[in-house]
């Protein structure tokens, strides 16, 4: 048995996407909303089988994917997360790379040599690679009109995979997968389902005009500070909202604290300067449910009467 496990994300989904369609198989599909990164603790798997793993730490899965590999399990893990020490298994195949300018999308462009590069630069775009890494990948050929439609869709696809549960997304990441996936050409799936492309962008346009209207609790010319509702269209916009902050701001670090009144917590999304891009991967791993990567992070779950704390050493880390 094939089992795919993917991060619902863009960069996951776009990554998987050109996996199966160079090597097309059945397969059972494994995911969830962008942080259910805990994805291999729902496998169960006996010897013989095959799981691909894309775009979830290897960090936060170490303990099942030893669990999985020990019951004669076969791994291909292709990950850009943080990962101090990868284990060694004659079972285990990784494609891992921690470099800021890498997103798993992009690993597998280029382990595939290019062979559906388009679904890449959709990958990469939805991570917010910025356009010199895109034009880098391998088979690159496009026009700037096809450029900006690409990006439009890896942004809503990835915008898609925020929120806390799924029941907080308008299409579930294994739904919308199947769907992209009758689809070799990204353009191909946008001139064909223009009912399903344009609920994407529609549902980001009406939570990008929510988010807009929230000002920065705390802003200089380093580093700023946001505080979200706790509503659905919040949960959705934060990470996507934090890429455009970046975007605009690529000199400064920004930080979303989306609330979760049920547990009186926050959910943190951190980017690091564009401009120079570090430390986030860091600052949130010094939280028990942070990860990430050098140029985007987050924490599940901060008690409220760590805010204070969090925010004083954001702000250390990019003064």
């Amino acid at each position: 048995m094939q089992i795919d496990v993917f991060n619902g994300d863009a960069d996951g989904i776009c990554a998987l996407l050109q996996l199966r369609f160079a090597h097309p198989c059945k397969t059972q599909l494994i995911t969830g909303v962008k942080r259910d990164i805990n994805l291999l603790s729902k496998v169960q798997a006996t010897k013989g089988d095959k799981i691909t793993v894309l775009d979830i730490s290897l960090a936060k899965n170490h303990q099942d994917a030893i669990r999985l590999l020990e019951q004669g399990v076969d791994i291909f893990y292709v990950d850009h997360h943080l990962i101090k020490i990868i284990p060694k298994h004659p079972n285990l195949k990784t494609l891992i790379n921690m470099d800021s300018n890498v997103c798993t999308s992009l690993l597998m462009n280029q382990f595939l040599q290019g062979e559906f590069y388009q679904w890449g630069v959709v990958g990469a775009f939805g991570d917010n690679m910025s356009l010199t890494v895109i034009k880098a990948i391998e088979g690159f050929c496009l026009n700037d009109r096809e450029l900006k439609a690409l990006k439009q869709l890896g942004v809503c696809i990835n915008y898609n995979a925020y929120g806390r549960s799924v029941e907080d997304l308008h299409i579930a990441p294994d739904v919308l997968y199947q769907k992209l996936s009758a689809y070799k050409s990204p353009f191909e799936f946008m001139a064909d389902t223009p009912k399903l492309y344009q609920q994407l962008v529609s549902n980001y346009e009406a939570d990008m005009a929510c988010a807009t209207k929230i000002s920065a609790n705390y802003d200089d010319d380093t580093v700023a500070v946001y505080e979200f509702p706790d509503t659905m269209w919040a949960r959705r916009v934060n990470g996507v909202f934090a890429n455009n902050l970046a975007n605009q701001f690529p000199d400064r670090a920004h930080a979303i604290l989306s609330l979760n009144t049920e547990d009186n917590s926050y959910q943190v999304s951190v980017r690091s300067p564009l401009n120079n891009k570090w430390g986030a991967d860091e600052l949130c791993s010094s939280f028990s449910t942070g990860g990430g990567r050098k140029s985007a992070a987050g924490i599940n779950y901060l008690k409220k009467e760590e805010r204070s704390l969090f925010i004083q050493r954001f702000k250390d880390k990019y003064r």
